[in-house]
């Protein structure tokens, strides 16, 4: 099992910045990714940007240029540094882990951070 904490989120205007943080502990040994999600209401869950157990990340198109992921491996912590945020950034932000297994795949999520960008 993986255990994932978010810190951060909140209200900003837009073009201003916000930080999400993920703490994950458990079993870590195994994940193969880990990122954020974003469901806005009314909306699908949408992967925002992931880094692999390698250091590769990958963007969704609105945040490229925006948004970075990063993690510090010594803390078991992801980042989420939204700058220039827009008002569609307006969501609910899940922290996401990937844990390969001999079955498939499992994903963990954390609680959500809110984050509301207004105009």
């Amino acid at each position: 099992q993986v255990q994932l904490v978010e810190t951060g989120g909140g209200l900003v205007q837009a073009g201003g910045s916000l930080r999400l943080s993920c703490a994950a502990s458990g079993r870590l040994f195994s994940l193969i990714s880990m990122g954020w999600y974003r469901q806005a209401p009314g909306k699908q869950r949408e992967l925002v940007a992931v880094i692999t157990s390698g250091g590769s990340t990958n963007y969704t198109d609105s945040v490229k240029g925006r948004f970075t992921i990063s993690r510090d491996n010594s803390k078991n912590t992801v980042y989420l540094e939204m700058n220039s945020l827009k008002p569609e950034d307006t969501a609910v932000y899940y922290c996401n882990a990937r844990e390969i297994r001999i079955a498939g795949v499992v994903d963990y999520w954390g609680q959500g951070a809110q984050v509301t960008v207004s105009s």
